[in-house]
């Protein structure tokens, strides 16, 4: 399991924050619009030509220590294709809405759980039912989240061939010791390993996922850690800060020896000075990329454009809609062979809502927002005008040509200002 995740893609990076952006919506959860299988995707109505489509994998060998996503064990190749099967008729349901055929699929993330326990024959049945239901850009970044044990040549030059363009690769830590306590399956050998299979199999476009804040991590293993993977050169570059999350292992047991606040900053702030050495651009509060290698996928989050989701657990949003599956696999697989979409919950945002999405997911990045947007969210409110004229003074938010932005210093402390802008 990697850290960036679809269900929480509005809010990575230290500290993660809620699954959803804005909760003062309305949410149903658990009800059924009898009239169609699609239920309220029925009635959704896309903004955009283009989207996204996120697919959830939810199989592990091994739940991680920190991990609080929806996973579930793989015990045998036969659910997994049962899974393949549900994945590949939900996403047959949803081309039969009434706008499907006006969109455009341009970018496609699998996320989990471990996606490279798949296949590259199950990952190429997917991709051949997204390509049946939408069109699929021709040049669509395709990105699989592979842990390191779970690759081999073979199985990264089948999703090659099955039309996959990028490789999360889940790392976490070059530290054998720290992998093995935070439950990782994989040696900071294997990771090197990983990554030069994915070379060899021909992707030119590999990111690596790190955390920091772990227990008893020190400077010293964290700067090793960031200047070891720096120096592999691979084209984009996440760093997470630890949080436990209530559904996690360490969320439920609690865990000795996480560092004081100011070691996390520090942590954080060795990530931006290496990364910025190695040539890589800070373009977003947890994510680095080389020239031209952002990834496309999560800028869509980013800037609040729509995502299909398929899969038990993933989120997506069409319109004024943002919706999830249900969890549990067997109740998702349910479901869909019921010929319904498996939809747990979704709410309709309302304009306050959207103007703070589009204001906080924003200000993640380093394009910032409209100077003009933000204004508009800060009219007549005194507080919040204060607050943000504050952070103007303290260099935390910059004005550039038409744009605000936060600085990398902002970036550490969006949560208070993400907080009064809600």
């Amino acid at each position: 399991m990697n850290r960036p995740r679809n269900g929480n893609a509005y809010y990575e990076g230290p500290p993660k924050q809620p699954h959803h952006p804005a909760a003062s919506g309305e949410v149903d959860a658990g009800s059924h619009d009898e009239r169609t299988p699609l239920g309220p995707l029925a009635d959704a109505s896309p903004t955009n030509r283009s989207v996204g489509a996120y697919v959830h994998v939810p199989f592990c060998t091994r739940r991680c220590e920190y991990c609080s996503f929806n996973t579930a064990p793989m015990e045998d190749r036969a659910g997994v294709a049962r899974f393949v099967d549900a994945v590949r008729r939900e996403i047959g349901i949803v081309a039969g809405a009434p706008w499907a055929g006006d969109v455009r699929v341009g970018s496609v993330f699998f996320g989990g759980g471990t996606p490279s326990l798949l296949e590259a024959s199950e990952l190429a049945a997917i991709l051949a039912a997204l390509r049946d239901g939408f069109a699929l850009d021709g040049d669509a970044e395709i990105t699989v989240e592979c842990n390191p044990e779970s690759v081999s040549r073979a199985k990264l030059v089948g999703y090659r061939d099955a039309g996959v363009s990028r490789i999360s690769l889940g790392v976490q830590s070059l530290d054998d010791a720290m992998l093995a306590a935070i439950g990782r399956l994989h040696t900071a050998a294997a990771a090197r390993a990983a990554f030069d299979v994915a070379r060899t199999a021909g992707f030119d476009n590999v990111s690596v996922d790190l955390i920091y804040g772990l227990p008893d991590l020190t400077a010293e293993t964290w700067r090793s850690t960031v200047d070891g993977v720096v120096a592999w050169r691979p084209e984009h570059l996440s760093a997470y800060g630890l949080t436990v999350d209530p559904g996690s292992v360490w969320g439920s047991t609690g865990v000795a020896g996480l560092p004081a606040e100011d070691t996390v900053v520090a942590h954080y702030w060795t990530m931006v000075e290496r990364a910025a050495a190695g040539g890589y651009e800070h373009y977003e509060i947890s994510n680095y990329a080389r020239d031209g290698r952002r990834s496309r996928h999560n800028q869509v989050y980013w800037r609040r454009g729509e995502y299909l989701a398929f899969g038990p657990g993933a989120a997506g949003f069409v319109g004024d809609l943002r919706y999830t599956n249900v969890k549990p696999v067997g109740r998702y697989a349910q479901r869909v062979a019921d010929g319904d979409l498996p939809l747990d919950t979704w709410e309709r945002l309302q304009a306050r809502q959207a103007l703070a999405e589009t204001l906080i997911l924003g200000l993640r990045t380093a394009d910032g927002v409209a100077t003009s947007v933000l204004a508009e969210r800060v009219a007549g409110d005194a507080a919040l005008t204060r607050r943000v004229a504050a952070w103007r003074e303290q260099s935390l938010l910059v004005d550039v040509g038409s744009r605000t932005r936060l600085s990398d210093a902002g970036f550490l402390l969006s949560d208070a200002l993400f907080m009064d802008l809600l």
